[in-house]
């Protein structure tokens, strides 16, 4: 089961990082097109270098958020959390899991209302669906929703993660800020 784990999690970091490559690709692109081609072929089109970044942008951090980050990189307000007693953290791990995954499946049937309603738009220049540009954000909520009732399930079945969880911040700066 762990080697089905990091093989996932391997896939979901090469597709983050073709993303990441192709928006760097197409940044490098632009900026070759504004100061050097557009001065030999003024009539070359690079609009369309802006909507793509912009998408690309949208995939990597929804995509990376769902799939690529661990539980510690997730940007959270913990001061009481840190200051409670081990019993407590679990009751407020599983509280803050349950009321996430909630929020989440709440929301999810307007979300996908308003992603599939989008089907009649196209972006501007390339002519994309806005269903499929901003469909990754479904994706997202719904893992999302998964990684939440993962861990509330490990909550109750006392593998409680989180419950050891400090401020490990200069920890992942010197191992390059990857995985522990």
């Amino acid at each position: 089961m762990r080697e089905i784990a990091r093989r996932l999690q391997a896939g979901a970091d090469h597709v983050a990082a073709g993303l990441l490559a192709a928006l760097f690709a197409t940044f490098i692109f632009q900026v070759l097109s504004r100061y050097v081609f557009l001065r030999f072929y003024p009539g070359i089109e690079i609009g369309w270098t802006v909507e793509f970044s912009m998408t690309l942008w949208l995939w990597v951090v929804l995509w990376g958020a769902a799939f690529c980050l661990p539980e510690t990189s997730h940007v959270r307000f913990d001061l009481f959390y840190q200051a409670a007693g081990r019993r407590t953290r679990r009751v407020m791990a599983l509280v803050a899991a349950l009321v996430i995954v909630a929020a989440f499946a709440a929301a999810l049937p307007a979300t996908w209302d308003y992603i599939t309603f989008y089907k009649i738009k196209k972006s501007a220049i390339l002519k994309w669906r806005l269903d499929y540009v901003f469909g990754i954000y479904a994706l997202f909520a719904a893992a999302i929703i998964g990684r939440y009732i993962w861990r509330a399930a490990r909550i109750v079945r006392g593998e409680a993660p989180g419950e050891d969880d400090t401020d490990n911040s200069a920890e992942i700066l010197a191992n390059g800020g990857g995985r522990l």
